[in-house]
This record gives structure tokens, sequence and C-alpha cells, in this order.
């Protein structure tokens, strides 16, 4: 009898990205809503438990408390078991990972009693839901959720309608998206599952609910038109399309968490055609999982590709484990651990890596143990729209060169019935087209390139972005959506956000775009005009007024009376070719608003130099909260000014130029303050991009934004942009950590502070509320910072920092503590060579060593008593590990 295999999309953690979800085994899911912090996140959400340092009194408080904690609940997709990159977007849902099922959302209290006894009688009916309960569990604010299986030919959206209606409880239209997510709740809020809840259908009845919508016109997974190029033709009843997926668990054989009527009744009626909860055991090593194609493949049945397989022997090395047997008991798990670690997670997709540890470890990838360690990497750390480290892209393209070199000379070619699979391309005749399934999903700019693409922009966006970019060019809309956050925080008078370090700041931010020669530089230009505006406008008048003033100072002779200059003189946006002492002078007038530029070369920064760099050290003070700056001259007619920075900028140079500016002051500040973007290199040839009209509509629309920015100060509380830096910090860490890269780590304290005033400014300008869409939207935006800020300056800053950590960073160590129990003379001289001392001092070291009884000789090469071979071992009489000090 076949083993039902079952899946389920789902993202375990708390406080998860809500963007990510994993496929998992049941067993997992089990793991999860039996952990004792769900249960008392639920308690708490429910009102049965208090929320410490909230205040039971105030019911408000309780209730953003309550929903705050239910935010954070672990969360899974019921509707598919795969999503593309392990992203939950719609357009990444596979077809053919679907589930054929729903979640029913019983969304008022009064019903749910009503609606548990009445999916019972339908699950009984003799009707289309004769069988169709599959789950029932209370949702977090004891409502109820309720898991059916798709009536065969019926959509989801179909579904939902048809059951609330049969249930006698209202749609909910939210209900039916591919994507849509449920939040976990505890065991004990779990009613009944039936043993086909999250399975894998038979194969045959996966192709006929298949057909039943193939008929119908739609594609296999009900949804109409095409979803990602990807359509099936179903015509044999041997076809082989079964979803079979590759899940993992620490047991292979786990107990079933059996979960009974949390009132202490059975979940169903005696005679139900639904039987209790059985075990969903997860697959072993062997088990086949799905490929890009929907079809049944085991791990290694395309084989591991030639680029990966050096790719993992790069990795090896680079973890320290070259010339070693990596397969070997007791180590393996260490070594693969720390292969991927290394990067080799980063260059390959799971089922990739998968493939090559079948090739070079063949004996641990027969234990359940490796494919665990594996998929709880991926599930925890893997996320490929974070930058590679330089050694990583080192690495990957090395391995590529080499694949390419050894590919281009073979051609494998095996026939499968009317399929033809090579080392470059697999294609499979679906419908009437061939499509293309890549071989890996590592972006780069093409095989000579080392660089992957910059993260892509998210699809939903924040209104006010949706509408500066919307009548951007494709291409610019990365680069518009950075540049239009200066002059939007430019409107800001004596308003402040406190971030996440308790410091409050306001929003200074400042964006350099770096492209090649006749990108497209100048497309950030027309939004910053109408962003403007209104601040040119009161800058003209108080323009005139000051002219008028110079022109009547020029009139009165040197000894006459002089009028004083101007009061409330107020004017933002200053020229590029301004001195020093006319900045200080523009700032103090400017009574706390910012002044604003924009710069169509970077060096016209150059003006404001003075004596000494100084325009660098404007830029590091501009971002920093509560800076003082300023001249102190003898002469009467001379600028005496001591004033806080405040200014907001744009500026575009090529990608050279900048570089070369910055050269002297990698690691001085500027960088890390600035946030960068770029706009991608365009194919030779490629059609001009074309603009939309910007006109009085787009005015028009742009106006309440720009209002709420002005008549806002004060200390402005954001809870959720608060949240949201909390989180991109640990991601930063997290990577930082994994990738070990302290230049990274170094840039990201200031973008994530950059990332939050943006949030803060979009939340400002939408009128102070929050949108779903910003935290998608800034996570991106910090992530593309970031990309450029390693992709232009990160080799530069390593290199610089190296050269400055020269001197000692360590004092002075006992280096026989260093050293194993029994050593080598040659592992000596490693650690010798590692603490900057030379080779030809280890025969020395090891002869007092000798005369002072701190070692004895374990074996000798060469029976002569002075002699010192590499081969030699020692035995440690004192600082040894155990602690035993060993008498000679």
């Amino acid at each position: 009898m076949t083993e039902t295999q079952h899946v389920i999309a789902l993202n375990p953690y708390r406080k998860g990205n809500k963007g990510k979800v994993f496929s998992n085994s049941m067993a997992v899911y089990d793991k999860v809503i039996a952990s004792p912090e769900i249960r008392k996140m639920i308690q708490q959400i429910r009102g049965e438990l208090p929320i410490p340092k909230v205040n039971a009194n105030d019911a408000q408080a309780v209730k953003k408390a309550q929903d705050r904690l239910k935010s954070e609940l672990p969360f899974f997709c019921p509707h598919y078991g795969i999503f593309k990159n392990n992203v939950r977007r719609q357009e990444n849902a596979q077809p053919e990972s679907f589930m054929f099922q729903t979640i029913i959302d019983v969304d008022d209290r009064e019903y749910v009693d009503k609606a548990i006894e009445k999916a019972r009688e339908l699950n009984c009916s003799s009707g289309i839901w004769n069988g169709s309960l599959l789950h029932l569990c209370y949702s977090a604010r004891k409502k109820l959720h309720i898991g059916i299986r798709l009536p065969v030919g019926m959509t989801i959206e179909e579904t939902q309608k048809a059951y609330c209606e049969a249930l006698g409880v209202p749609y909910d239209e939210s209900c039916i998206t591919p994507e849509r997510m449920i939040y976990l709740t505890d065991k004990d809020s779990e009613i009944y599952r039936s043993k086909m809840w999250c399975a894998v259908l038979p194969e045959k009845e996966i192709l006929m609910r298949r057909q039943a919508f193939l008929d119908r016109g739609l594609i296999v997974d009900g949804r109409a038109g095409k979803v990602n190029s990807l359509q099936f033709t179903v015509n044999r009843a041997d076809a082989d399309n079964s979803l079979q997926l590759k899940v993992n668990s620490n047991d292979k054989n786990n107990e079933n968490n059996r979960l009974s009527g949390s009132d202490g009744h059975p979940a169903v009626s005696a005679g139900s055609a639904v039987q209790p909860a059985q075990s969903g055991n997860s697959h072993g090593a062997d088990a086949p999982h799905i490929g890009h194609s929907g079809g049944n493949q085991d791990a290694g049945g395309l084989g591991a590709r030639e680029k990966n397989l050096i790719a993992f022997d790069l990795f090896t090395q680079a973890a320290g484990l070259g010339g070693m047997e990596i397969d070997t008991v007791g180590s393996r798990h260490s070594s693969l651990l720390a292969i991927m670690s290394a990067g080799a997670s980063r260059v390959m997709e799971e089922e990739e890596l998968m493939k090559v540890v079948k090739v070079k470890m063949p004996s641990y990838y027969q234990e359940n143990d490796c494919h665990q360690l594996i998929h709880d990497f991926y599930a925890k750390y893997a996320d490929s729209s974070k930058p590679m480290s330089r050694e990583v892209m080192r690495v990957n393209a090395q391995a590529e060169k080499q694949a390419k070199q050894i590919v281009n000379s073979l051609q494998l070619t095996v026939n499968r019935g009317n399929q033809q699979v090579n080392s470059l391309q697999l294609t499979v005749n679906r419908a009437d087209a061939n499509h293309k399934v890549q071989s890996s999903n590592l972006k780069v700019q093409s095989t000579d390139e080392d660089y992957p693409d910059p993260p892509e922009m998210p699809k939903k966006l924040p209104k006010l972005v949706a509408l500066l970019i919307s009548k951007t060019p494709e291409l610019y809309k990365p680069a518009v959506a950075h540049a239009i956050f200066p002059p939007l925080a430019t409107h800001l008078w004596k308003t402040r956000f406190r971030y996440i370090d308790n410091v409050e700041h306001e929003a200074r931010l400042m964006m350099l775009l770096l492209a090649g020669t006749g990108a497209g530089k100048s497309s950030v230009n027309r939004p910053i005009d109408f962003i403007m505006e209104d601040i040119r406008k009161r800058d003209a008048e108080n323009l005139k007024r000051e002219k008028a003033w110079k022109d009547e100072m020029q009139r009165k002779g040197a000894n006459k009376d002089k009028r004083k200059r101007p009061e409330n003189l107020i004017i933002q946006e200053i020229d590029a070719d301004m001195t020093n002492p006319a900045f200080v002078m523009r700032t103090a007038e400017a009574q706390e608003h910012f002044l604003y530029t924009s710069l169509n070369e970077l060096d016209q920064f150059d003006a404001l130099k003075g004596t000494g760099s100084q325009q660098f050290r404007i830029m590091c003070l501009a971002a920093d909260p509560g800076n003082k700056y300023g001249q102190t001259r003898v002469g009467t007619m001379s600028v005496t000014e001591r004033v806080t920075i405040r200014f907001n900028w744009n500026a575009s140079t090529t990608i050279q130029k900048g570089q070369r500016y910055f050269s002297k002051v990698l690691t001085d500040g500027p960088i890390s303050r600035i946030n960068f973007c770029t706009i991608p290199e365009r194919e030779i040839g490629e059609d001009m991009p074309v603009y939309g009209t910007y006109d009085d509509a787009y005015r028009e629309a742009l106006r309440p934004y720009i209002e709420n920015l002005n008549k806002v100060t004060g200390l402005i509380e954001c809870k959720e942009a608060f949240q949201l830096a909390i989180r991109l910090k640990d991601e930063n860490a997290e990577f930082a950590r994994l990738s070990q890269d302290r230049t990274f780590e170094n840039l990201s304290f200031r973008a994530n502070v950059i990332a939050y005033l943006k949030a803060c400014v979009l939340y400002v300008a939408n009128g102070c509320k929050w949108e779903p869409e910003i935290d998608e939207f800034i996570r991106w935006s910090e992530q593309y910072d970031l990309y450029c800020k390693m992709r232009f300056f990160g080799d530069m800053i390593a290199k610089e920092n190296n050269y400055a950590e020269k001197s000692s960073k360590r004092g002075p160590q006992n280096l026989l503590q260093l050293l194993p129990d029994v050593f080598t003379a040659q592992q000596l001289l490693a650690i010798r060579v590692e603490h900057g001392l030379d080779a030809k001092g280890t025969r020395m070291m090891i002869r007092q060593w000798l005369h002072r009884n701190y070692i004895e000789r374990a074996s000798q090469q060469d029976g002569k008593r002075d002699s010192c071979d590499s081969c030699d071992s020692f035995q440690k009489l004192k600082y040894r590990h155990d602690g035993m000090v060993i008498e000679h």
C-alpha cells in the first residue's frame, strides 16, 4: 500500500518574514503547534493570560498588544505546497503543487458552534460535500478555520461560495487568493484532522482533477490563463505527472500528534466517512521529490551540474576541509554544515545542493540527518535577496568559468520517451509549447559578470511611491523610487522620529545615483521637480527680497547707514556652486528647515570643501542628529555662525567617478550615510525608454501628500516602522554572522537607519497611516542600498580595512594552549605562521619546550636526539585541554 505523503508550505518562525514560506513535512507543523511558546501566545491573544508590560485595565492597549502577538505567529499557506524560491507571492505559487484544498474562515463567534456541527453534518451527507472535511481548528481569537477538499472541477472561489452558503455563514472573498496565509494556533486548538489534510493526492486523482480544470479552459490549478508560462496536457492514464514532494524530518517514522476534540468529544460523529487523524510519515532519504516540471525525479534525476560540483569543491577548500575525507562518520554533519556556511548555499538552490551531496558524500546522503540538515539550513538562513560576500562571488565566478569550459565540450543526451535532457537545458512538451527549465536560479548579469542582479522591486508599492514613479519607464523605476525621498523629507520641519536605539532622528536623507554614461540618470529629475514646486515658489519670493536688499546696499556709500539683512529669509534649495560661508549662512537663516540641492555631477560638492575636505565632513554631519558646524571670523562683514546642519540632497555620477571621489574617505563615514542606487546597463540597440506625461493630474494627486508633510511637527511615533527596523536589523545581523563579512555588517547599521527614516516619511506623507505595502518596499529599499554599496565599494573598503589593520590585533598568546594534547611539528609550524612568526624558529621552540618539560616526544621519524622532522609528534605535559599536568 502506497504511503500517504504530506507537505505544507509553512513559515515556522515567530516574527517570520511574511514574504517567505518553506515546503515542510507535517512533523514540522506538529512541532510548531505543540510548542509551549505558541501555546502561551495563543492564551495571551485570547485574554487567558496577561501580556507583560501591558496594563490589563487599558482595553485599547491590550487589543494592540494582542494584534501585535497575532502578527508574530508562525503561518502556513493551505492552497499550494511549493512557492518558487520560497517567496510567498501569487505568481510564485507552483501550479503543480496545488493541494486541491481550501480553508473556510468563520470570522464571527456566534457562528462557530453552529458551523462545527454543520460541517460534520455536511461531511456525512450524500451530496458533493461527503467526505470533504479535512480539518477543524480554532483560530487565534477562538473563531474557526474549516479545511475542506475542493469538489472535482470547482475552483477555490466557487468552493468557498458554495460551502459558505451550505454552512450558513458569510462568504469572505479575501480567502480565495493563491498565496493566502493562515496563522497557526496551538495543539489544543485543533478540533479534528483528517489523514488527508495537506496530503498529496494519489496520481490518478490528481490527473482527473487537473483534466477537469483543463476541460473548462483553465490551467491545472483552476486559475485562468498561463501562470509562469506553465501549462500541462493530461491525456494519458499512465502520464508521469504525479506530485511527489520530498519532505524531511528528524525521525523517519514520526509519532503522530493525534489531536482529539478540545471539549473531550470525538471530532466527528459515528459513521462519518472521515477517519480520525493518522500519521503522515515524512519520507526517507531516497524518496522522490518534485522537479520544476512537476514530474517524478529523484535527487540525482538530472544529475548534479558540473558548475555546482566544482563550486562545492571550492567551498570545501574555503571551509578549511581541502584534501580531507568529508564523508566520514562522526564528522560529516559538521563538514557539510561548514561547507554550506562557507557559501555553497548561496550559489545553489536546495535541490541542487542535494544532487551535489549525493555525488560528493554518497554515504551521508543515505542518512535522514543529511536531508534534514540541508532542509533546515535553507529554511532558516537561505535568502537570495541578500547581497553575497565577495568571496562567495569569486568562487561562483570561478566555478562558472571552469564549468563553461567543460560543458562546451560535453553534450549529454538521454532518451526518455520523446523528451531530451542535456547538460544545459531540459525541454518538456506541455500543451503546444516547449518550456526551458533553468538549471540554476542564481541570477547573474551574464556568464562573464560575477555579480548578481540587484533585488527586484516589489510589484505592490506604497501609494505615494506608485504615484511618483507612474510616469517613469520600467528600467528607471528603482532609481526614481530611491531619489524621491530626499526632496520629500525636505518638507518636514522640526519633525523627529525615535529610532530603535532610542535616539531621535530627523529625516536626514542623501541619495547618490551611480550609473554608466548615457544610462538615463536624468530620469529622476521630473519627479523631484514636482515634489519641490512649493518650496521653490517660496524660495523665489525670498530670493527677490534678498536681491533687492543687496541692490540697496550697493547704492549706498560705505559710510552711510545700511539696512539690516531681511528677516525670515528662508531659502531651502541652494545652488550647486555655493561656498562654505554661504552654506553656513543659508543654514542659519533656514530656521531649522532642511536645505536641499540636486547635483548633476558629484564633484560639484567641491565648492563646499573650503579649507581641507569639508564637503565630506558636511556629508557625515548631515546624517548625524545634534551635529554642530560653523566658522568663526574676525571681520565684521564675515559670516560667524555655529549651526546644526540639515542638508538633504540628490546627486548622480558615473560609477568610476564615484569610486574615485570617495577613494580617500572609504572608511571615514560618508559612504555608509548615503543611500545609493543604480540603473542597469541596457542591451546595445535596445529601444529607447518612453516617459509618461507629467501633467496637472499628476500634480494634483501629489498635493495631499506634500500637505501632510508640511503640516506635521514634533515627535512622531510609528510603531510599524519601529518594529520593521528591528526585524531588518535582525535579518542583517543574521546574514553578517553567516557571511562573516565585516564590511557588510558595518554598512548595514546606517542602511537600517536610512530605511527606517524612509518608512517614517511615507507614514507621515500618508496622513500618519501605515500601509502594508510599506513593509516590503522598505525591506527591498534597504537591500538595494546595501547591494549598491557592496557592489561598488565593498572590495575597496575591505582592502582599506585590511591595510589599516596590519598592526597586531592581539596581545601575546600561549601557543602551547592552542595546540592539541598530541600534536605534530607541522601543526606547530602552522600556528607560528598564523601568528606572524617565522618558520625557522620552529625547531628551536620545540627544543626549548622539551628542555623545560612542557612537552615530550610521542614518536620520532629520525633516531637522532636533536632532529625534528615535520612528521614527529609530541605530547603536552602542561597546559593540556583535559586539565592534567603530567610529571616527566
